[in-house]
């Protein structure tokens, strides 16, 4: 079974997500992949020049004589700012590629259960590629301090960002399951609760 899971920043994702890892559950987590593969993926590289220009990567020389290539990020950024419909555009080319190499990921994992941790789970369709989707829920006050500590940034910087997200009372209506960590001590139970959820799931198949 393939699951699903996202929150919003301050929800305490991750820190579930690393929990996961280490009860021996594999997590594949959508942000970094993705910022592999667009320096990996030709796919992507060549999408991302024919779209940006050439500049928008920088090639340099591996020590096997081979080509590595680093993202002209100055650049990138000034396209992603000039129109809000941009990063759109990025994510047109990147989304696939990442969903192609969670699938091929998957196969190469020898447990029941697979996670994928995605911030964006909803807003990008990644949901469409698991089973069951799971939400981080934490009120926006408890996230907005928490991000503020985690980060060491002010308030209106964090709102800002939790503006481009979906909020946490939608996701709630679109997620299968509600796992509430608004108090780090009760993380276990709630992470109990969420595994004997998620078997099941897999025994009724449903």
């Amino acid at each position: 079974m393939k699951i699903g899971i996202t929150g919003g920043i301050g929800s305490g994702k991750s820190y579930i997500c690393n929990l996961l890892k280490s009860q021996g559950y594999p997590v594949y987590n959508c942000d970094n992949e993705a910022k592999r593969l667009m320096v990996e993926s030709r796919e992507i590289i060549d999408s991302i020049r024919e779209l940006i220009g050439h500049d928008a990567y920088i090639e340099q020389h591996s020590f096997d004589g081979g080509t590595v290539y680093v993202l002209n990020k100055p650049l990138i950024a000034n396209y992603l700012f000039a129109n809000p419909s941009n990063a759109s555009k990025v994510n047109a080319i990147v989304h696939p590629v990442v969903k192609k190499d969670f699938v091929e990921w998957v196969k190469d994992q020898n447990t029941e259960h697979v996670f994928m941790e995605c911030a964006i789970l909803f807003e990008s369709g990644f949901d469409n590629s698991v089973d069951k989707t799971v939400l981080i829920y934490a009120d926006e006050d408890k996230r907005l301090q928490r991000a503020m500590k985690r980060d060491n940034a002010p308030a209106e910087q964090i709102r800002e960002r939790m503006k481009h997200q979906i909020s946490g009372e939608k996701a709630k209506l679109l997620a299968d399951y509600v796992f509430d960590h608004n108090e780090y001590d009760t993380t276990d139970d709630e992470l109990a609760k969420l595994l004997s959820w998620i078997e099941q799931c897999a025994i009724t198949n449903e």
